[in-house]
């Protein structure tokens, strides 16, 4: 892989519009950018930009395998990029999403391989965030989208936080506070039965027990 490109990395208010239009520049051009969420700070590029992809997990120095989440405008998206929604999924989105809660589901053989990683489900959430949500929106499709960190470094939850680990790495952060949540998202694989808890986060285990029955942690068989 190519060696990093060096940048002046940009700090801009999540609510300037004029922001929010570079942003959408950057990520039209395969540049990946930082943004707020309700969870953590995440760094995006569109879902089917290849060369973006490359340049995300380069900058986060994140192995290729582990694949990238997928953060929608509405909900209904989730459509666009798995062909079987299972009802216990749509019975997740009612209760939580937007919200903290990633699903694992079928994935539709468009979806680089780059998302999905050595995992044969695409991750998928919707978030309670404008500022993702709006990014997706006018792509017009869904952002790849993993922590704006270094790998195994923790993940930020402040854009003072996100410039400390990849200031010189991407060209823009868009500063929208401090996130919400301060976790990351709840994951669940929907592609097993009974469904497994792949990451706790800020939706508890019982809430999703309440929904789907048993729930296998990633210790159990």
């Amino acid at each position: 892989m190519s060696s990093l490109e060096a940048w002046n990395t940009v700090v801009r208010p999540a609510d300037d519009p004029a922001a929010l239009e570079e942003a959408v520049s950057w990520l039209q051009q395969g540049q990946p950018v930082a943004f707020p969420t309700d969870t953590v700070y995440g760094l995006g590029v569109a879902m089917d930009d290849v060369g973006g992809l490359e340049r995300l997990c380069q900058i986060k120095e994140r192995p290729r395998q582990m694949g990238i989440p997928l953060l929608l405008a509405e909900a209904e998206d989730v459509q666009r990029v798995c062909p079987d929604v299972p009802e216990a999924a749509w019975r997740l989105a009612r209760r939580f999403w937007p919200g903290g809660l990633t699903l694992v589901l079928a994935r539709r053989p468009e979806v680089p391989a780059l998302v999905t990683g050595d995992h044969p489900g695409v991750a998928v959430r919707l978030p309670a965030h404008t500022v993702p949500r709006e990014l997706a929106r006018r792509l017009g499709r869904p952002l790849a989208a993993s922590s704006a960190n270094l790998a195994g470094s923790p993940s930020p939850v402040t854009a003072a936080e996100v410039l400390a680990q990849l200031g010189g790495r991407i060209p823009l952060i868009l500063d929208g506070g401090v996130c919400p949540e301060g976790q990351a998202s709840t994951i669940v694989d929907l592609l097993e039965d009974p469904p497994v808890l792949r990451r706790a986060g800020p939706v508890p285990r019982a809430a999703l027990e309440a929904i789907l029955g048993a729930v296998r942690g990633p210790d159990q068989t």
